[in-house]
């Protein structure tokens, strides 16, 4: 069992910014890619940002372009999510997950993601 653990959430007002971090204190982390996911209340869990082994990103096409930033530390221990410029419409509970499989990973498929962080809240107002 792969442990994740997100911190860095909270209450910021527009325009604001976040950093969220997740963790895993495993000795060996070989998931393909590292993705955040967001559920705001009464709505589906959606992808937000990927990161894969070899550092390569990918953003859902709800952030591309809106200063969110997905990055990962040299040791693969910690990955980052930078969120820039937030708007009331990015409040929501906010997940890190690993994945093995390279396509779960691109598509941001909730269901192939094996492990799951604990979540983060993000709350943005006026």
């Amino acid at each position: 069992q792969v442990r994740l653990m997100e911190s860095g959430g909270g209450s910021v007002q527009i325009g604001g910014s976040l950093r969220l971090s997740c963790t895993t204190p495993e000795p060996t982390f070989s998931a393909t890619c590292v993705a955040w996911f967001r559920q705001a209340s009464g709505k589906e869990r959606e992808g937000v940002a990927s990161i894969f082994r070899d550092e390569t990103t990918q953003y859902a096409n709800s952030v591309r372009g809106r200063k969110f930033v997905v990055s990962q530390d040299s040791a693969r221990k910690t990955f980052y999510l930078q969120m820039n410029s937030l708007q009331p419409d990015d409040t929501a509970m906010y997940y890190c997950a690993a994945a093995q499989s390279a396509v779960d990973c691109i598509n941001f498929r909730p269901g192939g993601f094996d492990y799951w962080g604990q979540g983060t809240q993000v709350t943005v107002s006026s």
